[in-house]
């Protein structure tokens, strides 16, 4: 059963797509809220927190809450999540719709970025993630077999880092990411729902396990006009000797 405050997020964002609140405006305040849905103010607050962590709000210290664009989904730059975890935060429809899964040798490209030798053979899968019905990104993604031997159909249309983590128990450390805009290839024209576009964004990553070992290389493509990628930066203060 979810908790109060995760059933409340998912009602205000209900209302939010409904239109219930148009971009810049203000949303109801805690009060308000708290008297709207018969809860505490530490439960209202966790649910604002989640609605300005997934983009759908901005909270302004000392004048209250807007409403974002939510016409673009928030990516986190920094953050290494599945599309799965990422669909069921959003609270939006969404489909997998596995393109292409393969095992087979790599090519001199895919050796040099998974830094593997021609001896050692990959999993290559392809998969245009469906959102609201339009197909707006298409993930390339080649595994090394050292460590997913194995790997199904179903598997790839549900979560291929749960199947590492709770099946393979490996574990998945940290990534790196290289955020760059490119043409649009055939691959994007053939999977994607480009909408007269002729540019996507690309996200190169590197995930590697947590003793440094190079697991996967990824290029995941976005359809330009649905997605930002976000980061939190903080400042370091510079200390004067």
């Amino acid at each position: 059963m979810n908790a109060k405050y995760i059933s409340i997020y998912h009602k205000l964002i209900e209302q939010i797509e409904k239109g219930a609140f148009t971009v810049g405006s203000k949303i109801p305040s805690e009060k308000l809220l708290m008297e709207q849905f018969d809860v505490s103010r530490d439960t209202i607050r966790k649910s604002l927190q989640m609605l300005e962590q997934n983009g759908y709000i901005n909270k302004v210290k000392g004048k209250g809450s807007f409403i974002l664009d939510t016409a673009k989904l928030n990516f986190p730059v920094t953050g290494l999540i599945s599309f799965k975890e990422l669909s069921n935060q959003i609270g939006r429809e969404a489909e997998t719709i596995v393109e292409i899964l393969e095992k087979k040798w790599p090519s001199k490209f895919i050796r040099e970025q998974l830094e593997i030798d021609d001896q050692t053979a990959i999993w290559k899968v392809v998969r245009a993630r469906k959102i609201d019905g339009k197909k707006i990104i298409l993930d390339k993604e080649y595994y090394n077999s050292s460590y997913v031997e194995k790997l199904s159909r179903s598997i790839c249309e549900g979560s291929i880092f749960d199947y590492i983590e709770n099946t393979l128990h490996l574990n998945i450390g940290f990534a790196k990411k290289e955020i760059v805009v490119q043409a649009c290839t055939e691959d994007d024209q053939k999977y994607l729902d480009l909408d007269g576009y002729d540019m996507v964004v690309v996200v190169n990553t590197f995930v590697y396990l947590d003793d440094g070992s190079l697991l996967q290389y990824g290029q995941s493509r976005h359809r330009p006009d649905k997605f930002k990628f976000v980061d939190f930066a903080r400042r370091i203060q510079q200390v004067n000797e």
